[in-house]
């Protein structure tokens, strides 16, 4: 292609296409003529010394002119290009990656060089949605052995930054998900910061649940910190309860969780390549794994939860990084509040030793605390929860609570939805089942997470006996129409709490 006729100018039309970077230019230009361009094309474009790979879309309108193309506006940000400037077109290089993709989706074993291709090309953007989402699939159904999932692995924290911190042992926890509520990091931060470990937490936001760690914390104090505050903050307190996403910790992993989400796939290599990837870019080096098992969380029985602990550890061994795993119960959520507000109420309590708090939330928290006070070598074995409990009872956790939120920007006051509204029982009856994903989709649509306040407040737990009209749960939501929405749904879906006949 000549670069003195492959260019048009910029027209900026403010189309966002999310993360899909998206090229338009009218049917009839000079480009799409010469060099046979059509609808999904996959066409390189330049300017301001940047470069980018875009899936073309042409328009059958006067909308562009002949003479201009226009950018989605991940693309036109990704550029930095202004209107009236010149893009430059050439045709996309061909990738290697490409075709290790077809050879994996024919049975192939991916190498090490293999993945670190796909890996690469997926962080630079050169993959497009439907080759990831290719790739994705042929990985799922466990089509990925221990040594693929070591590479991947390896790919992923190879692909971005790596932070290193003085301190050591580094601590983390993670939980593979599946309950709403369970929010537990804020707590063992503290506890385990508090008995002198090093723990510098960075969560996400929610991608398809009512809060994530990130999301939670952010009513209670800053979490969108600089890696130079985030140091500081460690530096001064020893943890931190910050969100990832400003960082370029193991980047990979957000792409291709995006695309495993809406095909609702999770195999247990990219799982594992998922969470290991992101601790190692973290700096950590001991890390205890929560696998919460129940009939509607992400792990149905404890079969696969034993199965996924020994890929974990297998994992974690080959790059030097020491696995712990828990299978822990996921038959119900745990804590009272669905919601980043709400859990938020719910871990403060914990800290503060209030005595409404949610016992089985400060149970857990306990548990896992004291794991990973084992973990650090701070207590023996068999007393990390007796040593937990001590730094959480005398107040010695919240006070480190505390210095982690001021260190941070300060402690936040907790919003309050302006609007609630109570689901009763229609009969009597003992709580026989709570169905997570249900009650997780209920506070979704009540607002959460987008609107911190909303969500659900749970009144009973599995084994409750309650009365017809005795309130099971309390809708809270910001907006007078997500309140009638999720009102609605929640009539729909009486079975949310199934009652046994008392």
């Amino acid at each position: 292609m000549n670069p003195q006729r492959a260019t048009l100018r910029f027209k900026p039309l403010g189309i966002d296409t999310a993360h899909d970077h998206v090229v338009y230019m009218s049917a009839g230009c000079h480009i799409c003529r010469a060099e046979g361009f059509a609808a999904q094309t996959r066409v390189l474009v330049a300017s301001n010394g940047r470069s980018l790979i875009a899936t073309l879309n042409t328009v059958n309108s006067d909308l562009l002119g002949i003479d201009e193309a226009s950018l989605s506006v991940s693309a036109q940000h990704a550029l930095g290009v202004l209107a009236g400037e010149t893009l430059h077109f050439s045709h996309m290089p061909v990738l290697l990656s490409e075709h290790h993709l077809r050879g994996k989706i024919f049975g192939e074993r991916l190498t090490d060089a293999q993945l670190g291709d796909i890996i690469a090309d997926t962080v630079a953007g050169r993959l497009s949605d439907l080759h990831l989402a290719a790739f994705v699939t042929a990985c799922a159904g466990d089509r990925l052995d221990l040594d693929e999932t070591i590479a991947l692995t390896r790919a992923m924290v190879n692909a971005g930054e790596r932070l290193q911190w003085s301190r050591s042992p580094v601590v983390d926890k993670h939980c593979v998900g599946g309950l709403p509520g369970n929010r537990t990091t804020p707590i063992v931060v503290a506890i385990v910061t508090a008995a002198g470990l090093t723990m510098p937490k960075t969560s996400s936001r929610a991608i398809t649940s009512p809060a994530g760690t990130a999301d939670t914390m952010e009513t209670l104090a800053p979490v969108d910190l600089s890696p130079v505050d985030i140091r500081r903050v460690v530096d001064e307190t020893g943890g931190c309860i910050v969100w990832g996403g400003g960082m370029r910790l193991s980047p990979a992993d957000d792409i291709l969780i995006r695309i495993e989400r809406p095909l609702n796939l999770d195999s247990d290599g990219q799982l594992v390549a998922s969470i290991l990837s992101k601790k190692l870019a973290a700096g950590s080096e001991r890390v205890l794994i929560d696998l919460p098992v129940g009939p509607t969380a992400k792990v149905r029985n404890v079969h696969t939860a034993e199965r996924l602990s020994r890929r974990l550890r297998a994992v974690g061994d080959a790059l030097g990084l020491q696995v712990q795993t828990v299978i822990t119960d996921g038959t119900q959520p745990v804590g009272r509040g669905i919601g980043p507000a709400l859990e938020a109420r719910d871990l403060v309590q914990v800290l503060q030793c209030d005595a409404h708090a949610p016992q089985d939330l400060r149970d857990r928290a306990l548990l896992l605390a004291g794991l990973l006070l084992e973990m650090g070598e701070v207590a023996s074995a068999g007393n990390g929860k007796t040593q937990a409990s001590a730094l959480l009872d005398s107040g010695a956790a919240w006070q480190q609570f505390l210095r982690i939120c001021a260190a941070q920007g300060g402690l936040r006051t907790l919003p309050k939805a302006p609007l609630t509204e109570i689901v009763c029982a229609s009969r009597a009856g003992r709580v026989r089942e709570i169905d997570n994903r249900i009650l997780a989709q209920i506070a979704k649509l009540a607002g959460a997470p987008q609107a911190c306040s909303a969500g659900v407040d749970l009144h009973v737990k599995l084994g409750d006996t309650v009365l017809a009209g005795q309130p099971l749960y309390t809708l809270h939501a910001e907006a007078p129409g997500e309140l009638r929405y999720a009102a609605h749904y929640a009539a729909e879906h009486e079975q949310v709490i199934g009652l046994d006949n008392d």
